[in-house]
């Protein structure tokens, strides 16, 4: 609802247009991104910090996290600097990547006020203050990094890549956090695939077509091949054809008439 929600005010609102290529990215990112939710596995019941702990602790998510700290300083120490200004990617590449920080610190914190509503010690378990400092940090990166991508892009296109990307990476983390691939059916697995591969087609057509005017008013005339236009030469590539050409007899004197 989002995605469809920004594409249409800021249409309306703020005057970006969104052409025809770009709404069917809008409607095949939302389909994919749907699909990848139907086959996703549920999250594994994790009730307490003690467990949440011993799965943040687990060597495969540990390296995972590592990956993105360093794709994530990668992106805001040396891509961004370069080419943030011009490629849409990286800006939200950055709230992307960090989000998958933010949401698990919010299921975290989920835990800890249950159970601090059920009187547990919550607030003398120190996982419950590093996930509040990690929250706080990678919400207001990403907040930082989605102003600075819609103050220079079309909102039309900032928030379809953004919730595509976001969504991929969130599920990616859970499946690793959560060892949810565990439990996953060849079908799930199908049909995650196929949802991911439809989910980068509606991004291509968002991002490669987005500076073309296409409509369905105009759309045969788009569609219609055009007529090659006329090569218009000076007199220097008049010249250098003439003497170059293979049809005058080298007998024969070459004549060249200047135009001034």
């Amino acid at each position: 609802f989002s995605v469809l929600c920004s594409a249409i005010l800021s249409s309306y609102l703020l005057g970006e247009r969104l052409n025809l290529l770009g709404k069917l990215g809008c409607l095949l990112s939302l389909v994919g991104s749907t699909v990848m939710v139907i086959h996703a596995p549920e999250d594994e019941e994790v009730t307490t910090l003690e467990e949440m702990t011993s799965k943040l602790k687990e060597p495969g998510f540990l390296a995972y996290a590592a990956i993105l700290l360093a794709l994530c300083f990668l992106l805001i120490f040396y891509l961004a600097p370069r080419y943030g200004q011009s490629n849409i990617l990286i800006y939200l590449a950055i709230c992307s990547v960090i989000g998958a920080f933010s949401v698990s610190s919010v299921k975290g914190l989920g835990i800890a006020i249950k159970g601090f509503f059920a009187g547990q010690p919550v607030l003398q378990n120190p996982l419950t203050w590093i996930l509040v400092i990690t929250l706080v940090a990678s919400i207001t990166t990403q907040i930082n990094y989605l102003n600075k991508s819609l103050d220079i892009f079309n909102t039309s296109l900032v928030f379809p890549i953004y919730y595509v990307l976001f969504t991929t990476i969130v599920i990616t983390t859970s499946i690793i956090l959560f060892k949810e691939w565990v439990t996953m059916t060849v079908v799930d697995i199908i049909g995650t695939v196929c949802g991911f591969l439809t989910i980068i087609l509606g991004v291509f057509l968002l991002h490669a077509f987005k500076d073309m005017d296409v409509s369905f008013g105009n759309l045969p005339q788009v569609l219609q091949n055009e007529q090659p236009a006329p090569v218009t030469r000076d007199d220097k590539n008049i010249l250098i054809e003439v003497d170059n050409s293979s049809i005058a007899p080298e007998d024969k004197p070459k004549v060249f008439v200047l135009y001034t």
